[in-house]
């Protein structure tokens, strides 16, 4: 999984629904963020960089800003739990 962020030259609402679509129809995009404000499309998934790209390409102006590994959620380390000492044992054997 990766984090694919593209420019794009999105000017209206049809514009991203165009991209949405595009980009929705790839085999591995798990998660779609568009941005009309900035002009950036944040793709994240397994998919392929240039296949995004090449079928944006298609009427629009596309070129890849970033393309980063997604980073695993970070779990909250817990403190370490009071450790209990171990009970004493007896080693000797007594015979009769």
């Amino acid at each position: 999984m990766k984090n694919i962020v593209l420019k794009i030259g999105i000017y209206c609402l049809k514009c991203k629904t165009d991209v949405m679509k595009t980009i929705g129809k790839l085999e591995g995009a798990d998660s779609i963020t568009v941005d009309t404000e900035k002009g950036t499309a944040t793709v994240v998934g397994s998919v392929d960089p240039v296949l995004v790209v090449r079928k944006l390409r298609h009427g629009k102006v596309v070129g890849i800003v970033s393309i980063e590994p997604n980073k695993p959620p970070e779990t909250p380390k817990q403190p370490a739990d009071k450790k209990t000492q171990p009970f004493p044992v007896c080693l000797a054997i007594f015979h009769e």
